[in-house]
């Protein structure tokens, strides 16, 4: 562990199939007003919406809706969400769907007092949080962003075409987060595996960075391995509360600040991702894993120690008699293997880019390059063409 740092994550985690009994305590550490943020039908379709409600009105509180929610949570959204923020003085945001929606509330609660543009300020300018914020609180439905646990909110600004995400201070991480596996069983299937592979993008795009013996590393290998014999047995039954649990889980840890310490990262594939996703609105976890596949295979000389290990550690390649680079290779083509075994997305066609859009995603994306290889405007165009 060369590098220093802190951790503290501040979420209280209610897991497993009774966690919902958790939320009218909960609710008596807020005020009266509640902003009860979801998506479209899918909580209502499986009860969720009735049971939220009748406990919140059990609670005695006053309940506003901001409902429809998108994937990719646009600003204009997230600023519906302020409005009624402000009109009605709302004591806290609880967020029911998966990470967009999760995102959206956190990006509600830090712009809603922020008199500035908050999208110029906080996501474009990256300012220290200057405002009063409110309190954010979720009900897991979807499992892949590990926006649960975290500080981070991914907005897309639709008018300029820009996907940015940001890292908010732990006053921004949801204070309670309720996890019950079962709630994602309605999940289809293309966004459930769409969501592990966001869960397995998180975790390697910590690990693919410094070439030391940490045990960080230690703990990203076995959540990968979890993860991948994880999504095997759920597709085999996709309402296996075991593996549904672990995926769950998996992905609250993989990006809950625990698999980042004492590690550069990397997060070049997610801001690739980022503007690729505002030009086209695909699912996040497959346009990563169509990004994922030529990335990683242009960089690995630079990292060949690493993905040496991740191919024989993760994907149980042999390294009898071969060199570095051959085993390194043979590791991403497994994992290539894999994905189109689950049937996760490998090209950028079928996530609806054209190649027209390409150079503009190229330009828009900002690479903060602190992994093993800073990629130039030339080589992320290079990459994307070669998704396609």
């Amino acid at each position: 562990m060369l590098l220093n740092f802190s951790f503290y994550n501040p979420t209280k985690i209610y897991f497993g199939r009774n966690s919902l009994d958790k939320l009218k305590p909960e609710l008596a550490n807020y005020g009266d007003t509640v902003l009860l943020a979801y998506g479209k039908n899918a909580i209502k379709s499986i009860g969720l919406y009735d049971q939220v409600t009748a406990i919140l009105k059990d609670a005695g509180k006053k309940v506003i809706e901001l409902s429809g929610v998108m994937p990719n949570p646009t600003y204009d959204k997230l600023m519906e969400g302020v409005k009624l923020v402000k009109d009605n003085n709302v004591d806290l945001i609880l967020a029911v769907g998966g990470g967009s929606v999760i995102d959206c509330a956190k990006g509600i609660a830090v712009s809603a007092y922020c008199e500035e543009d908050p999208f110029e300020k906080y996501w474009l300018g990256y300012k220290n949080l200057a405002n009063k914020t409110v309190p954010v609180a979720s009900i897991l439905t979807m499992v892949g962003t590990g926006s649960e646990m975290n500080g981070g909110s991914v907005i897309t600004h639709e008018e300029t075409k820009v996907k940015a995400g940001r890292v908010f201070s732990t006053e921004v991480y949801p204070k309670f987060s309720i996890l019950n596996p079962e709630y994602t069983f309605s999940v289809s299937r293309y966004q459930m595996v769409s969501g592990v592979f966001d869960t397995m993008s998180h975790l390697m795009e910590q690990y693919f960075s410094g070439n030391d013996n940490n045990t960080t590393d230690y703990v990203i290998e076995s959540l990968l391995k979890s993860s991948i014999d994880n999504l095997r047995a759920a597709l085999k039954n996709l309402q296996d509360y075991e593996s549904r649990s672990n995926l769950m889980w998996n992905a609250t840890l993989a990006l809950n600040t625990l698999t980042g310490l004492s590690k550069s990262q990397d997060w070049q594939v997610h801001m690739i991702e980022h503007q690729l996703g505002a030009y086209t609105d695909c699912a996040h976890g497959m346009g990563l894993a169509a990004i994922s596949l030529p990335y990683y295979r242009f960089i690995y000389p630079n990292g060949l120690d690493k993905f040496v290990r991740f191919a024989t550690e993760i994907w149980g390649v042999s390294a009898e008699g071969k060199t570095k680079e051959v085993i390194a290779e043979e590791g991403i083509n497994a994992m290539e293997n894999f994905l189109k075994e689950c049937g996760i997305v490998t090209n950028l066609k079928d996530l609806g880019a054209t190649k027209e859009m390409l150079i503009n995603i190229a330009e828009s994306t900002v690479i903060t390059g602190r992994g093993y290889k800073k990629l130039n405007k030339d080589e992320i165009l290079n990459i994307l063409e070669a998704c396609f």
